[in-house]
């Protein structure tokens, strides 16, 4: 397994949790309504921003957006850890699924 995986990256997200006995805390309801939270935080730096602005942001508004990213997908890698659900094959269903019932525009 590759450092960089995301398989490795789950399993370093298990560790960090167990090494600080925080297992109890982390049923999906939990994680769920922390996923939402993160998610909100990450709306929130671009709240008022036009569509133009929000694809110009950098600097510490960036640094700070790669944060709120990276709490979103490990919330979710917490989650798929629950529920032992496999994220990069459910992605993959759900693409083929969206090809169904959003054809591509010739």
């Amino acid at each position: 397994m590759s450092k960089d995986s995301l398989e490795a990256l789950q399993q370093q997200l298990i560790e960090f949790s167990n090494a600080r006995r925080w297992e109890k805390f982390h049923s999906p309801k939990n994680l769920s309504m922390a996923l939402s939270v993160e998610v909100a935080e990450l709306l929130e730096h671009f709240q008022w921003l036009t569509e133009e602005e929000s694809r110009r942001i950098q600097g510490k508004k960036l640094d700070e957006v790669k944060e709120e990213v990276a709490d979103v997908l490990l919330y979710l890698l917490q989650i798929c850890n629950q529920l032992h659900i496999d994220p990069i094959d459910a992605a993959q269903k759900k693409l083929v699924k969206n090809a169904l019932k959003y054809p591509a525009i010739d």
